[in-house]
């Protein structure tokens, strides 16, 4: 992993202090380019100015990551892929969440793939506060006929605006995918060790990014991406194959954290590129729907922990793709900063002057499932959501960030006491031992509520009368 401080960037930098980046200084600017808030981009003088031109290009060296950043598709729904610096994200952060496209070919019914795609385009789930999708359609020919993959592609293009993935190592069927699709920038599948020299017109052509593909060979797979750059193609996603099961499965493995540490540490060029994994495999091994969907989840979490950018599935059940778009969520939150909400108020179930008056934190997995608990319980209510850096409510108070002070400077900033006729206010059990000095600090009659959100129903019919 390359280390870079503020200072060594500031050293390139213009050191005029302008403040058109919108910081406050050079230095402040250097900070924001190591954290991706900025890029290079955002200094005038330093772009415009041919006197900067040197210390521009020595910018761009020192902050290009050792894997490539690859676009697939265009538009709002682009998926953007690789441009990683660290092989475990609590050195730094990961950027950009694996893409998980979902696959269809053209062997199909013209009705089921538009039933496919149709949920494909809708397909979401929230978790704490974050919308959870499907990133693109992959579109398999089986049949090996051009025009039967291009009527399947057409259909696509002209209704919906998902990132796209071409799969054949046909390169006739894939021009006649590409002609068809070219504005949409998919990402070609796949250059292999026999077809890789008319897949390299099909790249430079089209000006789309193509995998190169050497399953459980890496040796092959470094050629032939040195074959590929050679040869002009700049975009390049790697595919060492994939198995479910046996000895193999373990050699993948081995082969997935090989290739991002050479690429990231020994800095191993043909190699600094996103990997791509495809869990639908599980699905030519297992008849049984149910089984071949399971297998097909694990292969695709274990896909996901060993570095691969971009995954294609066939399942589109929610309790097989679920835990996979979970366990993406919690790999790609920024492990520097907490996730949180806003503080302030929060209304539920439309309450009204008589409603309870319910604190909480303002960590987001705490707001949003004390949250939940309320609305399943349906129980109109305010939320008072306290600022405490996005910690947890027992470990807000361990660090000092949830005080009787605190409550009661959001609670008049909310102006809450012009919403309600009666003057109490419900704290969560975890911080019962603050109860008096949060009576004192606001002036109100303070209930302790349960510990688990989830009690919070029963405790209010016992203990509300308002």
């Amino acid at each position: 992993m390359k280390k870079i401080s503020p200072l060594q960037l500031y050293k390139h930098l213009p050191g005029t202090n302008c403040r058109e980046c919108q910081e406050s200084s050079c230095m402040a600017f250097a900070s924001t380019l190591i954290e991706r808030s900025h890029n290079i981009e955002d200094c005038t003088p330093l772009m415009k100015e041919d006197k900067y031109s040197e210390k521009r290009g020595t910018l761009f060296e020192i902050l290009t990551p050792p894997i490539k950043e690859i676009k697939i598709g265009n538009g709002d729904r682009q998926v953007v892929i690789g441009g990683e610096e660290v092989m475990y994200r609590h050195d730094l952060t990961y950027f950009n969440p694996t893409a998980i496209f979902i696959d269809i070919n053209d062997g199909m019914e013209n009705g089921a793939i538009q039933e496919k795609v149709e949920k494909i385009k809708e397909f979401t789930v929230t978790r704490i506060g974050e919308k959870l999708n499907l990133d693109g359609i992959a579109i398999r020919s089986t049949t090996n006929d051009p025009t039967k993959f291009g009527e399947i592609v057409l259909s696509v293009v002209e209704k919906y605006d998902l990132p796209l993935i071409l799969c054949s190592y046909n390169s006739e069927i894939l021009e006649v995918g590409l002609a068809i699709s070219a504005d949409k920038k998919p990402l070609i599948y796949a250059a292999n060790k026999e077809n890789w020299e008319s897949i390299v017109n099909l790249a430079l052509k089209y000006d789309c990014p193509v995998v190169a593909s050497a399953p459980g060979n890496p040796q092959e797979l470094v050629e032939l991406v040195q074959n590929l750059t050679n040869n002009g193609v700049e975009n390049i996603v790697l595919d060492i194959g994939t198995y479910p099961r046996g000895k193999k499965f373990y050699e993948m493995n081995e082969n997935l954290a090989m290739m991002r540490r050479l690429a990231i540490e020994d800095g191993i060029k043909n190699l600094g590129f996103p990997i791509l994994g495809v869990p639908m495999v599980a699905w030519m091994q297992e008849k049984d729907e149910i089984k071949a969907s399971k297998l097909e989840a694990t292969l695709a979490s274990t896909q996901l922990l060993r570095y691969c950018d971009v995954l294609i599935l066939h399942s589109l059940e929610t309790w097989a793709l679920l835990p996979l778009l979970t366990l993406r969520q919690n790999i790609y939150t920024d492990p520097r900063v907490p996730i949180s909400v806003d503080a302030g108020i929060r209304e539920i179930e439309k309450p009204n002057k008589n409603s309870p008056v319910l604190v909480t934190s303002n960590f987001a997995l705490t707001y949003y499932t004390v949250a939940s608990d309320l609305e399943s319980a349906k129980i109109p209510c305010y939320v008072l959501v306290v600022d405490t850096d996005g910690l947890a409510v027992e470990v807000a108070i361990a660090g000092g960030k949830l005080t009787a002070s605190g409550i009661n400077e959001i609670f008049e900033e909310s102006n809450i006491s012009d919403r309600i006729d009666h003057k109490k206010l419900i704290i969560p059990g975890r911080i019962a031992r603050l109860s008096g000095e949060i009576e004192d600090a606001t002036g109100l009659e303070i209930l302790v509520g349960p510990i688990d959100s989830a009690r919070i129903g029963g405790f209010l019919e016992k203990n509300w009368s308002n």
